[in-house]
């Protein structure tokens, strides 16, 4: 019997809308080529992208289709405050504590640069690509998770 092709939930901040755009076209061209299934959610900003994994992983609990893995994408570009710290930590933090505290399989695609001209660098896919690393790097922790037999939630 062949495995169920991985169900990934992609939550995503569209707060810059242009970068958003590409690492979802990235992202999304990677669970295409992999055959996985796919569903979004859009967030207002990066630092409600763990909250909305958190969200979904509970609602999957008794669904008969539970999410295999998680990607946040987004983006955070610095200001003129600390407030580009605390969101870019919070939001690192959050989905890691979810990733270690129910194993999920989570890939973080949210990009942290100091001015848009980085931003476009990591996430156009002609160069960086992050939202097809992170969408494969979440399909190969899908994958260790089926390997230790941690299918579905």
């Amino acid at each position: 019997m062949t495995e169920p092709k991985p169900h990934i939930l992609i939550a995503e901040s569209r707060y810059y809308k242009e970068i958003a755009e590409e690492l979802l076209a990235g992202a999304l061209a990677a669970f295409d080529a992999a055959g996985a299934t796919y569903e979004r959610v859009e967030v207002p900003g990066a630092f409600e992208i763990p909250a909305a994994v958190k969200m979904a992983f509970e609602a999957g609990k008794g669904a008969r289709r539970p999410f295999d893995g998680y990607i946040g994408l987004g983006c955070v570009i610095r200001g003129e405050t600390t407030h580009y710290d605390y969101v870019c930590q919070e939001s690192a933090r959050g989905l890691q504590d979810l990733a270690l505290q129910h194993g999920l399989a989570i890939g973080y695609g949210v990009l942290t640069t100091e001015n848009r001209e980085q931003a476009w660098v990591r996430a156009d896919r002609k160069q960086g690509d992050k939202g097809g690393y992170v969408a494969n790097a979440c399909l190969s922790m899908v994958a260790l998770r089926r390997q230790f037999g941690l299918d579905g939630q």
